[in-house]
């Protein structure tokens, strides 16, 4: 009777493995960088100096820059997970990936490695951009609520970049701009800029079935806001790991999916 047995070495070797082939694919492309500090920048320079001319208090300038740093984070952070799919989608080479004695869980881990040092190095460098030019500091929130929130944040991001994987897998190269467009939708939904509470009552209802909603009302009641509901970083991080749990098993069915109607073929061809 055979036995099983888990080699971690193994399983790390694969992480890693696929953990350097985004970091390749990501310094070769200048563009990249971009992504990385070019539109975060934009965006966060954009937000703070309009908070500056309409002379904000305090508090809602705090409001406004958690929300479009943690924006900057999370966007950063979600490509990474969807590059993992898409880099070898446009070199033709997905099936090749898939060929190779690996899981899914190696290729997601792998990417999310690289999407937590990048989406970290963005959230620390607006962060201290914030305090130098604003004079909001995120980590008056305390070193535990901080660290919560930013893994929270990296949490939300897996969750959309496996979306994104699984949508090309079922629709092909025509989803792949849901790289892009799914996290500006969360930017209307999840009280980035203002608080749910103005939005209209069906909105507010899809705004609440997303855990960076929770996130954002978590950390900001650090800084003064009360939150509409209770125990909110607990349903954040809960919702999270259940979309996490059941897009696994999505885009393995995704997967084996593309393998049978020969999609996986025509994306490496």
């Amino acid at each position: 009777m055979k036995t099983y047995s888990f080699n971690w070495r193994a399983e790390a070797v694969k992480i890693r493995a696929f953990a350097f082939k985004n970091w390749i694919m990501t310094k070769r492309n200048i563009f990249t960088l971009f992504e990385m500090l070019f539109w975060p920048v934009v965006g966060f320079l954009s937000v703070g100096l309009l908070a500056e001319f309409a002379a904000l208090q305090p508090s809602m300038k705090a409001f406004i820059l958690v929300g479009v740093v943690s924006m900057g984070a999370l966007q950063v952070c979600q490509l990474d997970v969807a590059y993992a799919l898409l880099y070898d989608v446009w070199s033709k080479a997905l099936k090749h990936g898939f060929i190779a004695p690996v899981g899914i869980r190696h290729l997601l881990l792998g990417a999310m490695m690289i999407g937590m040092i990048r989406g970290s190095m963005v959230f620390c460098f607006l962060a201290a951009a914030s305090l130098v030019l604003f004079g909001f500091n995120f980590a008056g929130s305390g070193l535990g609520p901080l660290v919560l929130f930013v893994g929270g944040l990296f949490l939300n991001a897996a969750a959309v970049g496996i979306l994104v994987c699984i949508l090309v897998l079922v629709f092909g190269n025509r989803a792949e701009v849901a790289a892009w467009s799914m996290v500006s939708l969360m930017l209307l939904v999840c009280g980035i800029y203002y608080p749910v509470s103005i939005l209209p009552a069906g909105v507010q209802a899809i705004a609440r079935c997303i855990p960076l909603t929770y996130l954002l009302e978590y950390f900001r009641e650090c800084f003064g806001f009360a939150p509409a509901g209770t125990h909110v970083l607990l349903k954040a991080y809960a919702m999270a790991a259940a979309y996490l749990g059941l897009e696994i098993l999505a885009l393995k069915a995704a997967l084996a999916r593309a393998k049978r109607t020969g999609i996986l073929l025509k994306l490496s061809e």
